[in-house]
């Protein structure tokens, strides 16, 4: 959803780079703001629009893209990304022990299987806890936890 953000400014004539874009990226990876729409709003606005002319373009598609989400983590969308970016990123990051153990426990598609049913049970938003999406635990699934077989999102 971020980056059809950045397109869509781009359509609607807003000057934003990919270096602003990533700027922001940046800046939510490292977690300034909590994840409410309100807060994203300005953060964007600060890191994308640099003239005060862009500002009502920019309020149009931010309206647009984000219409009805309550917080970020609704507009979060784990399945949008292709498979084959996720295996080569594991390639990168994964030690040969950890790719081992992977396996061992049933494979990539195994978890992209096991991911995909989690986000559609998955109703509400966690934290700690050994099963659903969610920060601090050790679900194979979510952020800031441990997993050897773990999947980051967000």
């Amino acid at each position: 959803m971020f980056l059809n953000f950045f397109n869509e400014l781009r359509t609607a004539k807003v000057p934003v780079t990919l270096k602003e874009y990533l700027t922001l990226m940046e800046a939510m990876d490292k977690q300034v703001i909590a994840m409410e729409v309100e807060e994203f709003y300005y953060l964007a606005r600060a890191a994308l629009v640099k003239d005060e002319r862009n500002i009502d373009k920019f309020d149009r598609v931010f309206s647009h893209v984000f219409k009805g989400l309550d917080t970020l983590a609704d507009a979060v969308n784990v399945t949008d990304l292709p498979e084959e970016w996720l295996k080569k990123m594991s390639e990168k990051f994964l030690t040969p022990e950890e790719m081992a153990e992977i396996e061992a426990m049933g494979g990539f598609e195994k978890l992209m299987e096991t991911l995909k049913q989690r986000l559609e049970e998955q109703k509400k938003r966690h934290e700690g806890g050994n099963k659903m999406i969610g920060t601090g635990g050790t679900s194979p699934f979510g952020a800031n936890g441990y997993n050897p077989e773990g999947v980051r999102i967000g």
